[in-house]
C-alpha cells in the first residue's frame, strides 16, 4: 500500500472513531443527566430493577464511549497493540449483538410472552411509594401512545385489585376519571400491541438503522485490521 493510501487510511479510521467517541460521550452525559435530574423516569420491569432508561444510555454510553477512545489512539499512535484491543472488542461487539438477534427471532413467541407477564406483574407496583418511577413511565406511555394497560385497561383490575385504571388511560383526562370508569371513556388497546404496531409500522426504517450500524461497525473492523497490517509489515514497532 503507497504511504498516501496508509495515512489517509489512518485518519478516515481516526475520524471515525472521534465520532464514535463523541457520541459515547454525549450518551454517558445523556443517562447521567437522566439519572441524576429526571430519577424517576424508570423501568417498567419488576424483574429486572436496574434496566432502567438511564442505566442503559450510560452502559451503551461508555462502551461506546471506551471503543472509540481505543481506535482513535490506535490509528494516531499507529501502536499495533491497541489497534488490535480496537478489532476484538469490536468484533466481540459485532458478534453479541448478532447473537442476540438471533436469539430473539427464533424465540419471538416466548420473549413476548415472558415480557407481557414481567409487564403485568410490574402493574401491581404501581401505587407502591418506592416506585415513582414505574408510575411515571405507564404515565407517559399510557398519555402518548393513547393505550392502557399490557393487553387492556382490565389488567389495572387485576393490579388493583379495584374497578380503577390510572387517569392517563382516560379518553378525556381528568382527577380520578379513571375510577369506575365505563370501557367507553378508556383507551381500550394494550400498550404492547401498540408497540408491536409501531415497531411494524417502522420496520424498514429500523431495518435500515440496524444495517447502517452493522456496515459501520464492518468498516471499523476492515480499517483496524488493514491499518495493524501496514504497520506490522513495515516492521514498526510496539511503543507502550
Amino acid at each position: 500500500m503507497a504511504p498516501g493510501c496508509l495515512c489517509c487510511v489512518k485518519y478516515m479510521m481516526f475520524l471515525f472513531n472521534l465520532m464514535f467517541w463523541l457520541c459515547g460521550c454525549g450518551l454517558l452525559g445523556v443517562g447521567v443527566w437522566l439519572s441524576v435530574a429526571q430519577g424517576s423516569f424508570a423501568t417498567f420491569s419488576p424483574s429486572f430493577p436496574s434496566l432502567s432508561a438511564a442505566n442503559l444510555i450510560i452502559t451503551l454510553g461508555t462502551v461506546v464511549m471506551l471503543t472509540g477512545f481505543l481506535g482513535c489512539l490506535g490509528a494516531v499512535k499507529e501502536n499495533k497493540c491497541l489497534l488490535l484491543s480496537f478489532f476484538i472488542v469490536l468484533l466481540v461487539i459485532l458478534l453479541v449483538e448478532l447473537i442476540l438477534l438471533v436469539l430473539f427471532f427464533v424465540y419471538t413467541d416466548k420473549v413476548s410472552e415472558n415480557a407481557k407477564q414481567d409487564l403485568k406483574d410490574g402493574l401491581r407496583l404501581y401505587d407502591t411509594q418506592d416506585n415513582i418511577g414505574l408510575r411515571n413511565a405507564w404515565n407517559i406511555i399510557q398519555r402518548e401512545w393513547h393505550c392502557c394497560g399490557v393487553s387492556g385497561y382490565t389488567d389495572w383490575y387485576d393490579a388493583l385489585k379495584e374497578k380503577r385504571v390510572p387517569d392517563r388511560c382516560c379518553k378525556n383526562h381528568f382527577l380520578d376519571c379513571g375510577r369506575n370508569s365505563s370501557s367507553s371513556s378508556l383507551w381500550s388497546q394494550g400498550c404492547y400491541e401498540r408497540v408491536e404496531e409501531w415497531l411494524d409500522d417502522n420496520k424498514h426504517l429500523l431495518g435500515t438503522i440496524v444495517m447502517g450500524v452493522l456496515v459501520i461497525q464492518l468498516l471499523g473492523l476492515a480499517f483496524s485490521m488493514t491499518l495493524y497490517q501496514q504497520i506490522h509489515r513495515a516492521g514498526k514497532k510496539y511503543s507502550a
